[in-house]
């Protein structure tokens, strides 16, 4: 059996490459630090699954599945994450990704959420799940980002890290005045009046999943 760990912490690394081996002796564990190795290990798959984080040095958040995809469509991707809100759960799956775990629970579930993904299903933790489904029938809050489209809640996310509209049609495949749409629809949802404002938003909401905007 072979996993691509994608994580850039070495430390947390070594414990879920022990996690996986307490359940797989025999695993095979590939690890890529950040997206760039990430992407050129998925190509040269086949993988099982891959576990990965949602923080990288050289990419971030959503786009991280996006990308991983991309690479190996067949791949399922089951996200580790330090951020265990629902909301952020949800849309990470509707990306594509085959499971949703917070870091928190990795050591007690880790396991059976590979398990699932690699048989063909889909994971996230018994108290997500009964988050998300509140959410589903109205009982959780609702904030206007659940509104956003899946490509505006990507180009949201990237013009809050303070990237410019050309280097998000880059990493989208967009063209620019696509992505000055998507970002007037945003500020229009949101009621937000610049990328600064936006910013703020995304980090009091928890969307960056603890990433700070970049600096120039």
């Amino acid at each position: 059996m072979n996993i691509l760990l994608v994580e850039d912490h070495p430390i947390f690394r070594f414990g879920v490459r022990q996690l996986i081996r307490q359940r797989w002796p025999d695993a095979v564990v590939g690890e890529a630090g950040n997206m760039a190795e990430a992407l050129a290990a998925a190509r040269g798959g086949p993988w099982q699954a891959a576990v990965a984080d949602l923080h990288l040095p050289d990419a971030d958040g959503v786009e991280i599945v996006s990308c991983l995809l991309r690479a190996a469509p067949a791949m399922p991707v089951l996200v580790l994450s330090l951020n265990a809100e629902a909301a952020y759960a949800q849309r990470v799956l509707q990306m594509g990704a085959a499971g949703y775990l917070s870091k928190d629970k990795a050591a007690d579930e880790l396991a059976a959420a590979l398990e699932r993904v690699m048989g063909g299903g889909r994971y996230i933790s018994t108290a997500l799940a009964e988050h998300m489904a509140d959410r589903m029938a109205g009982q959780g809050r609702i904030h206007p980002h659940d509104g956003l489209s899946t490509q505006e809640y990507r180009v949201m996310l990237q013009l809050a890290l303070g990237r410019r509209v050309g280097d998000i049609a880059a990493r989208m495949n967009l063209s620019p005045k696509t992505v000055s749409t998507y970002r007037g629809r945003i500020l229009e949802k949101l009621n937000v009046a610049s990328n600064a404002e936006l910013a703020r938003y995304c980090v009091g909401h928890g969307l960056l999943d603890g990433r700070p905007p970049e600096t120039a």
